[in-house]
């Protein structure tokens, strides 16, 4: 069986850094989980990619192909189709081509998947979903784990916005979701204690809030109510504080998504073996 990160975000979310970061956090704890990089568009990042879709088409590829005439959104969305289209690129990467090695158990390998931070090739373009898909045709069990910039998170309105972002990239991608608050080492002590009131949010206050901000929320308060309710009474979004800086954080978000994908749980059971009892001893005892 094999294990899958897709990590998405708006850009500046931090993909690339919690791809480095989660590497390193599982080299210290003895294990192995590679990076493959499908933006792009991407420069520098601080790992070293077990695979690399520049190698099959860069954005700039795109952007100056003359019968395209595509700007950088719309080159982000052609290259991710084109990695569609050529899939057997990317098997060879992750399963070495064959059928047969697909099949093979490869000793649990988990992958994370540094995606472009496009949002729109989530919450409603069909390149997400069909990634999601054709991983899972090669036996991953694949988790997509959004990211939001959590000092853009810091007030009623910001917070539902990316609520109601994040809950269209988890209803549009159809698998097993995650939603995390990065760079919380970067907040200022009053903005970590005005984010933790969103952590486990009451959406109804937080909406009660934008009605009375502004002319807009007040004319819209129904709308408002509305949306506070879906969220709260399904329970559809929560969030997971990431501090890069405090490694409790950095285990219990791991560990989350280990149990969302059921990582290790087809490993085997762990045995001490006890000396037998001697005859004498048994005498003794009685």
């Amino acid at each position: 069986m094999r294990y899958g990160q897709i990590v998405m975000g708006p850009a500046g979310s931090g993909k690339s850094t919690y791809c480095s970061m989660i590497q390193r956090h599982a080299q210290d704890s003895k294990r192995v989980i590679e990076v493959v990089n499908l933006d792009p568009a991407a420069e520098n990042f601080d790992y070293t990619p077990l695979a690399d879709i520049r190698d099959l088409i860069q954005l700039d590829d795109a952007m100056e192909d003359e019968e395209l005439h595509l700007g950088p959104n719309g080159g982000l969305v052609f290259c991710l189709e084109y990695l569609i289209e050529n899939q057997n690129w990317l098997k060879d990467q992750l399963c070495g081509g064959s059928d047969e090695d697909i099949d093979a158990d490869p000793d649990d390998d988990y992958i994370l998947f540094d995606m472009p931070g496009q949002i729109e090739l989530y919450t409603h373009l069909n390149m997400g979903k069909q990634l999601v898909e054709l991983l899972q045709s090669w036996n991953f069990r694949i988790c997509t784990v959004f990211l939001v910039d959590s000092q853009f998170m810091i007030d009623g309105a910001k917070f539902i916005s990316g609520t109601m972002a994040a809950l269209s990239v988890m209803i549009n991608l159809e698998a097993p979701h995650v939603n995390v608050l990065t760079k919380m080492d970067l907040l200022s002590k009053s903005a970590r204690n005005q984010l933790d009131k969103y952590l486990e949010p009451d959406p109804k206050a937080l909406l009660g809030e934008i009605t009375k901000e502004s002319a807009w929320g007040r004319r819209h308060r129904k709308l408002s109510e509305a949306i506070g309710n879906l969220i709260e009474d399904f329970s559809l979004v929560r969030f997971i504080p990431l501090n890069m800086n405090d490694e409790e954080t950095v285990d219990d978000l791991l560990l989350q998504i280990d149990n969302v994908i059921q990582y290790g749980e087809d490993g085997d059971v762990k045995i001490q073996d006890f000396d037998p009892v001697e005859e004498n001893e048994n005498e003794e005892n009685d």
